[in-house]
């Protein structure tokens, strides 16, 4: 069908043979098969130049729609004829790193490197260290330092829990607060489990203070929004207050001193092996020079 449609385009047996590089008795003999096996007369001759009939026409059409459907073949087969797999990374994240220091990083790396395909796996800390030495995850982004055999962990940034309040909380006005002022004061926190609870709640037993806990959630963006509606205080790392998320929900920040024996440390894990990935590398260099330019 491609020979017959180039027949019709040279509209001369002998301009098609050239073009085809197959001399011009082989080419008519093509077409008298093709007329043939159809059973139709696809041309008619008027001295040297050829002329389609009506069954030709059809038979144009249609092989014009094939030579069409064998190129777009031939252009999705191309991705699979590269030896060249596309690059990919699977993250694991604590759900707080998740909300606040995921999307920056995912961000200023899709920035230079597009086409990498990422993935992100949610758990606890306790949940991600395992999953990075197992090589289930590529990288692991934990609101913790941690020291363990056969991973690398490279800090990022520190930060501490910091007191937040809803414009008109009473507290807003106060001229200094203490960590003995939570006592029994109506808060929003973190679920247990998560790091920053279990920093919250060795502070509250060292100073003797039981906070009157409404509820306890593990997204600290429904914490923020809940802490404006319901009227609460709450505890958050400083790192997660970005300004819009401060301003949009009209809410303020109180420093405590005690509460600066919250400090965590967020940290990239990984094994040896996964630092020789060339999409993990990219993504770690990345990290260590944002919060280089940012710390």
């Amino acid at each position: 069908m491609d020979i017959f449609a180039t027949v019709v385009e040279m509209e001369s047996l002998n301009k098609a043979s050239q073009s085809l590089n197959i001399s011009q008795p082989a080419l008519s003999r093509k077409i008298m098969r093709l007329e043939e096996e159809l059973g139709v007369e696809l041309f008619r001759r008027k001295g040297k130049r050829l002329e389609l009939t009506r069954a030709g026409r059809v038979c144009y059409e249609h092989a014009l729609e094939q030579r069409h459907l064998e190129r777009k073949l031939q252009r999705s087969l191309e991705e699979f004829k590269s030896a060249v797999k596309p690059s990919s990374i699977i993250i694991g994240a604590s759900l707080t790193t998740l909300q606040s220091t995921l999307p920056d990083l995912i961000t200023i790396y899709t920035k230079d490197y597009p086409n990498t395909d990422i993935k992100a796996i949610t758990g606890k800390t306790h949940e991600i260290v395992p999953m990075v030495k197992d090589r289930k995850v590529d990288i692991g982004l934990v609101a913790s330092k941690i020291e363990h055999p056969g991973l690398q962990c490279i800090p990022l940034f520190d930060d501490h829990l910091c007191l937040v309040l809803p414009i008109g909380h009473p507290f807003v006005s106060k001229a200094s607060i203490e960590i003995s002022d939570l006592h029994e004061l109506p808060m929003i926190l973190f679920s247990r489990g998560t790091w920053y609870r279990v920093l919250m709640d060795e502070l509250f037993h060292r100073y003797a203070v039981h906070p009157d806990v409404k509820m306890e959630i593990d997204s600290f963006e429904a914490i923020i929004r809940l802490v404006s509606t319901c009227k609460t205080a709450t505890l958050l790392p400083e790192s997660y207050l970005r300004r819009h998320l401060i301003e949009e929900n009209e809410l303020i920040i109180r420093f405590i001193p005690a509460l600066e024996q919250t400090t965590r440390t967020t940290s990239l894990l990984f094994t040896e092996e996964a630092a020789h990935h060339p999409s993990a590398q990219q993504f770690i260099e990345k990290a260590k020079d944002y919060f280089n330019k940012h710390g």
